[in-house]
């Protein structure tokens, strides 16, 4: 069955790698073409039935979340960060930089802390379900280090309850927002020092870098009790919801054993309405 993806896969990770090496340079989606060897047509084509979102949205996405980076952990100025993502105006880049983050960039560093990855680069896997090719998670190889050097202590994993029918049945403008409200909340709560990601369409990390279950229960709890609070768009209000699980890092880390976890204590969160622990 996962024969017949082979070429339009080959495709989607040839446009990724070239993105992904061109985000601070000029970059049109028929230069990504050229460098697929496919009509432009063809390319946005296997882009969206890989992803589900326009190739164009996928580079804004990535571009705005890098300058997010750039804002908090340089003395980068909103007009540098403009001109280094392709932005040809302060006005335009504080237009699209806002409709992501929530903020306007002048305001970022206030509002946000930590690594800020809410849209990480994609990985370049797929899986086969019932006839359909989808992109798996995102591509967080660079925090795997780290993760690694972090055994024994715990994880939590979020997952956003519901996050498909919202984007189905309100639109990917409610869904882009609730997005960025749960990855705010996750935020918002973490320490000063932890890092938070993004792994998935609904899923997300924050590394505790602790081994106390009070602890990492208190932080899980800050979270949740936010659960049912509404964020607003253009179509009015949708509820966010988060379930929660936290896993200990081992000490000899895989990362497929740790996703593996992760959906674990996530589905027996769903189950319980309440943290689970996984050791």
């Amino acid at each position: 069955m996962c024969e017949r993806y082979d070429h339009g896969f080959a495709v989607f990770v040839t446009a990724l790698e070239y993105i992904e090496a061109n985000l601070c340079g000029d970059l049109s989606q028929e230069d990504i073409a050229a460098a697929c060897c496919v009509s432009l047509s063809s390319l946005q084509k296997t882009w969206k039935y890989c992803t589900h979102y326009s190739l164009m949205d996928y580079i804004s996405k990535r571009r705005l979340t890098l300058a997010g980076r750039d804002l908090l952990d340089s003395d980068i100025t909103v007009l540098d960060a403009a001109m280094k993502y392709g932005y040809n105006s302060h006005e335009v880049f504080t237009r699209a930089f806002t409709k992501v983050w929530g903020v306007p960039p002048s305001k970022f560093k206030k509002s946000w802390k930590g690594n800020c990855g809410l849209y990480p680069a994609l990985n370049p896997e797929y899986s086969e379900r019932n006839g359909f090719m989808r992109v798996k998670k995102y591509d967080i190889r660079e925090f795997y280090d780290y993760l690694r050097s972090q055994a024994g202590t715990y994880v939590i994993c979020f997952d956003i309850e519901h996050l498909m029918p919202i984007n189905d049945n309100l639109g990917r403008e409610a869904g882009d927002k609730v997005i960025l409200e749960a990855f705010r909340r996750i935020n918002e709560a973490a320490g000063e020092d932890m890092i938070c990601l993004r792994l998935g369409g609904d899923e997300f990390a924050m590394i505790t870098e602790s081994s106390d279950e009070r602890e990492v229960a208190a932080l899980a709890e800050k979270v949740l009790s936010q659960n049912g609070n509404e964020v607003a768009y253009s179509g009015g209000k949708v509820a966010v919801n988060l379930h929660c699980g936290a896993v200990r890092i081992g000490e000899h880390l895989k990362y497929s054993v740790l996703c593996s976890d992760f959906n674990e204590v996530i589905n027996r969160s769903r189950d319980t309405g309440k943290i689970e622990f996984k050791q």
